[in-house]
């Protein structure tokens, strides 16, 4: 597969991204030793630019990464590659993808002193959910969530969302919906929430799922809206029995799901339905993407 001819970050040099090479023995590549974050830009204004910086922050905290770059440096690296972009495609609403890894070292499990963190940034068109999905809803399957305790770390090692993304591909669903012990996590690559009477209910922060930017996004726009937020544990019964169910992601926004493992959501005449929760939500995000930008 011919890579992208576009513009990428690595380790202080701006480069074609099919030039990009980095060592065999980069701890990302061996141990998956690293964190990363995606950040949406909407007609080339970042989005919840802040946020996602103190995420990565709070990130390379926890795995014990010193932060390679300032603010200020990681703003100007992710408007010089967006700005490549829409050069070079036209793209307005993009992605900007940012890694950084421990760095380059002898194979051993001990994490070394003294080694330069490895970074790699690149910037690639938004993919948003189509029409169809946000008129129709998606469908989404559940499984066993059999990831690592530690989902709260926005790491490289991916291979657990993986192999559950690839369950819901093999059914032509969009999502996989995680239950551990019982109660709704997350989903492989997004935030899940239900709505019940007219709130909207997410799970609870903890180690076993990641803190999505869009939870305190949402919060603000559920205030904007009049509609009640609560973060609470969600059995596996509350979900299926739920009103509304809803996916929120960088890429996805906040979606409707409408089907899971078959079955349709919500009830009466709304049942297999995009609810009204979903429609207010839906606007109020746009609104936010207008106003909203670095």
């Amino acid at each position: 597969m011919a890579l992208p001819d576009t513009l990428c970050y690595l380790n202080g040099e701006y480069l074609p991204l099919a030039e990009a090479k980095v060592s065999v023995l980069d701890r990302g590549f061996v141990f998956g030793d690293g964190i990363y974050e995606v950040v949406p830009l909407y007609g080339r204004r970042l989005f919840r630019f802040d946020e996602h910086m103190a995420r990565l922050e709070r990130n390379l905290a926890k795995v014990r990464i010193a932060n390679p770059h300032t603010r200020e440096q990681w703003l100007e690296r992710c408007r010089h590659l967006a700005a490549a972009l829409a050069e070079q495609q036209g793209a307005q609403d993009q992605l900007v993808y940012l890694q950084v890894t421990r760095g380059v070292a002898p194979r051993d499990h001990v994490m070394p002193e003294g080694v330069a963190p490895t970074v790699f940034m690149m910037a690639s068109a938004m993919k948003p959910a189509t029409p169809e999905q946000r008129h129709h809803g998606v469908a989404c399957v559940t499984a066993r969530d059999f990831r690592w305790e530690r989902g709260d770390i926005k790491s490289v090692s991916l291979l657990g969302n993986v192999l559950a993304r690839q369950m819901s591909a093999d059914r032509d669903a969009v999502e996989t919906i995680l239950i551990r012990d019982g109660f709704l996590t997350e989903a492989s690559a997004s935030n899940v929430w239900i709505v019940h009477e007219g709130a909207l209910l997410g799970a609870p922060k903890s180690e076993h799922l990641l803190e999505g930017i869009r939870y305190e996004l949402l919060r603000e726009l559920c205030e904007e809206c009049g509609i009640a937020y609560n973060l609470r544990p969600i059995p596996e019964a509350d979900l299926r029995a739920a009103d509304e169910v809803l996916l929120s992601s960088a890429t996805k926004e906040v979606l409707p799901v409408t089907r899971i493992d078959g079955e349709p959501v919500g009830h009466g005449a709304l049942r297999g339905k995009p609810g009204p929760v979903y429609s207010r939500l839906y606007e109020a995000y746009q609104a936010a993407k207008r106003t909203m930008g670095t």
